[in-house]
This record gives structure tokens, C-alpha cells and sequence, in this order.
């Protein structure tokens, strides 16, 4: 089954009103015309600005994280349906920076993909191992263990409805580098993880990679039988360089 390359840019705490401007525009101008699906998900103060720039070109905007919670005396947190309200269409959902730094534990990163959903924006839910977890060998079992939390939440069927992204955390500004291969062999095992319980939905499913991508590895990367583009962290903020790994697609 043939699936479209998605490329989404996570800007993380990052960003100005200015620098933004210029950054959204560049990439606005230089999307037109790319086969890739593209988005760029900012920080929640520059959503408007994110909807006023991007409305009616072909790159999407979305979110970084969200709450469980529809609505009530959380402070500080904000809900899906307010995403919705600034035309957001994706969230990501599990960021190893919010499972590391703010403990989100797999069954809340399965509430917050259920509100996602429910909301109806995009979960663009992230799974990854961190070094010690590669270096023990049980790069598998947590994986499955991320994935298979939000599959007993929210169905497998679900996830015809959102996109999954790897993150070897042990390769995200560390120096260190996950080869091809090795995504590869992670992207496979998910894929097949979601096979076991829906063949069709498996076939369908957007993976991408969420490893330190680049324009210089882009393409043999997103080569990969089941690396379907790349969750774009650093290169995201640089127009060029993310348009370069979007053109790989």
C-alpha cells in the first residue's frame, strides 16, 4: 500500500513573533508545490499567528501537547477543543521530553490521545527507547509497551486516525546517530505490532522518524520500506533545511 511522506516540524520552546513570521512565510512559499504532507506544530502563544500566516496554503499547523482533561480547574493546561478553535489539525502526543521532564506516564500519553481524537485533531503519538533502554536490548519491549497502552485505550482502529512517530531518544541531540537500518528495524517492528491487531489499519499507518533528521540523510531515510517521513525537530527552524528534508519526501 502506497502512503503519502508526512513531514511535521515540532518547534518545541522555541520562537518570536518576528522570527516566526519570516520563518512561516519562507516555508509557506517554498511548500508550494511539494508532494509531502507538511506541518509545523508551535508553541500554544503562537497558534493565531500560525493559522493567520499558513490559512489557506498547504502546510498544516498543530500543537505540542495537550490535556486529558476536556475542561475544568487544571490551570495552565489546555484542552483539545481549544486547539480546535485555532484550526490546528495535529498534536503530538507523548514527546519523550514530556514523558523524561514531566512524567507523563503511558497512560496518561493514552488519555491525551483519546482527547486528541476526540477533539478531532490528529494524535501524532511518539515511542522511543532511551540509551540505557538500547543498551540493554529491550528496545522492543518498550515500544510495544508505549504503543500497546494507547491500542488497549482507544482501539487499533484508532490509529487510522493518527500518525505514529519513533523517537530513539539515545539519538536526539546526543551526537550519536540511529543508521537507517536501525529506524528501519524499529518502524518494522511497530508496523507489524499494529498488524497483529489490524492488517488494514498497519498498511495505512504513517511512521515516521524522530531521529536528528537532516536534508543530507533525508532521503535515504524516508527511503526506508516503512519510514514514512519525520518528526523534525532542530531543522525545523531553519526554512531551507526543512523545506530540503520535506523535498525528500
Amino acid at each position: 500500500m502506497s502512503r503519502p511522506k508526512f513531514v511535521a516540524g515540532n518547534w518545541k520552546m522555541h520562537g518570536s513573533l518576528p522570527a516566526n513570521l519570516s520563518l512561516l512565510s519562507a516555508v509557506k512559499a517554498k511548500a508550494a508545490g511539494l508532494k509531502a504532507q507538511i506541518a509545523v506544530c508551535v508553541p500554544y502563544p503562537y497558534l493565531a499567528q500560525a493559522q493567520s500566516v499558513l490559512a489557506g496554503s498547504n502546510v498544516a499547523w498543530g500543537a505540542q501537547d495537550l490535556s486529558e482533561h476536556a475542561q475544568g480547574a487544571y490551570t495552565g493546561e489546555v484542552s483539545g477543543s481549544m486547539l480546535h478553535d485555532f484550526g490546528c489539525r495535529y498534536v503530538i502526543i507523548g514527546h519523550s521530553e514530556r514523558r523524561s521532564y514531566y512524567g507523563d506516564t503511558d497512560a496518561v500519553v493514552a488519555a491525551k490521545y483519546a482527547a486528541a481524537l476526540k477533539a478531532g485533531l490528529t494524535p501524532i503519538l511518539c515511542v522511543g527507547e532511551t540509551l540505557a533502554e538500547r543498551e540493554a536490548d529491550i528496545t522492543a519491549q518498550v515500544v510495544t509497551r508505549q504503543l500497546d497502552a494507547v491500542i488497549a485505550a482507544s482501539g487499533v482502529e484508532s490509529l487510522a486516525k493518527a500518525v505514529v512517530a519513533y523517537e530513539p531518544v539515545w539519538a536526539i541531540g546526543t551526537g550519536k546517530t540511529a543508521t537507517p537500518a536501525q529506524a528501519q528495524d524499529v518502524h518494522a517492528l511497530i508496523r507489524a505490532r499494529v498488524a497483529a491487531a489490524g492488517r488494514e489499519v498497519a498498511a495505512g499507518l504513517q511512521i515516521l522518524y524522530g531521529g536528528s533528521v537532516k536534508p543530507g540523510n533525508a532521503k535515504e531515510l524516508f527511503g526506508q520500506p516503512d519510514i514514512d517521513g519525520g518528526l523534525i525537530g532542530g531543522a525545523s527552524l531553519v526554512a531551507d533545511d526543512f523545506i530540503g528534508i520535506c523535498a525528500a519526501g
